[in-house]
């Protein structure tokens, strides 16, 4: 039974870690982000498969039969197909895309054993929590990191435009660099976000904590995950760079501030 759940466990960090992967491949157009991510993805299909044999020849169950046994073959399906389609047709939306809904089916699955009062989907979902916490905490701490490049680029902006403080101007890093490790830090730390989110609603839901929509600290969450897609889409659709997704930058951040230090004083149910 430990043995079970130890491998759900283990699915779930290398399926969320091949997510992240597939998105930062699907922002940068980064074919080491995507190789990796492939394999990552590979390796959850393997899991995933030793899984569906096991239900097959020791419990003697094609796992059709209840509504979780069906979600967890449901994910295994997309798997097969994210790969198939990463390998043959290298279309990035839809691979980034059938693999965060995959990702989705496997909380589902673990949601759907809780009702049915099974033990590992019962020890699974207690532990959530602690998931969707730690992921929030590290995109945070990766927001943090590329507003300081954006802080660093805007004060690098500034000397070079008042031309002075030139003994500063290698310390602080070439004006380019920063913007690209600013934007390279948003594109790890969105994902993240995104699936702390997608963590927190299912624990939520699947232990029976009291959650709701409305909940000031909820809704701050979705806001600073909206803000930090916002800067993706002006910075690959608009092509901002510079100075003004700097400032962009500068200013969700300073939202994520307010809704990590304020709003969770606020919630209901948030620390």
């Amino acid at each position: 039974m430990l043995e079970i759940k130890w491998l759900y466990e283990l699915i779930l960090i290398i399926y969320g870690t091949s997510v992240v992967g597939y998105f930062i491949d699907f922002v940068q157009r980064n074919r080491k982000a995507n190789t990796t991510a492939f394999w990552l993805l590979s390796l959850v299909w393997i899991l995933q498969t030793l899984l569906l044999l096991y239900q097959i020849f020791a419990k003697m169950n094609f796992p059709v039969l209840n509504v979780y046994d069906g979600l967890y073959f449901y994910a295994w399906i997309l798997v097969t197909f994210s790969l198939l389609i990463n390998r043959f047709f290298k279309i990035d939306f839809l691979v980034f895309f059938t693999n965060l809904l995959g990702f989705l089916i496997m909380l589902l699955h673990i949601t759907a054993k809780v009702e049915g009062n099974d033990v590992i989907g019962v020890q699974l979902v207690s532990e959530l929590l602690i998931a969707h916490i730690a992921l929030a905490l590290v995109s945070y701490g990766l927001f943090t990191l590329s507003f300081i490049f954006s802080f660093m680029y805007l004060l690098q902006y500034q000397l070079l435009k008042k031309k002075k403080g030139y003994k500063w101007l290698k310390r602080l890093g070439d004006l380019k660099r920063l913007d690209d490790l600013a934007f390279l830090f948003i594109t790890i730390a969105t994902p993240a976000l995104l699936l702390s989110v997608i963590l927190g609603v299912v624990w939520a839901y699947s232990s029976g904590a009291e959650f709701y929509w409305y909940d000031i600290k909820t809704i701050g969450s979705f806001v600073v995950l909206f803000v930090y897609v916002v800067y993706l889409l002006l910075r690959l659709g608009k092509n901002y760079q510079g100075r003004s997704i700097a400032l962009y930058n500068t200013a969700a951040f300073l939202f994520l501030l307010v809704n990590f230090l304020l709003f969770s004083t606020l919630s209901s149910f948030h620390f």
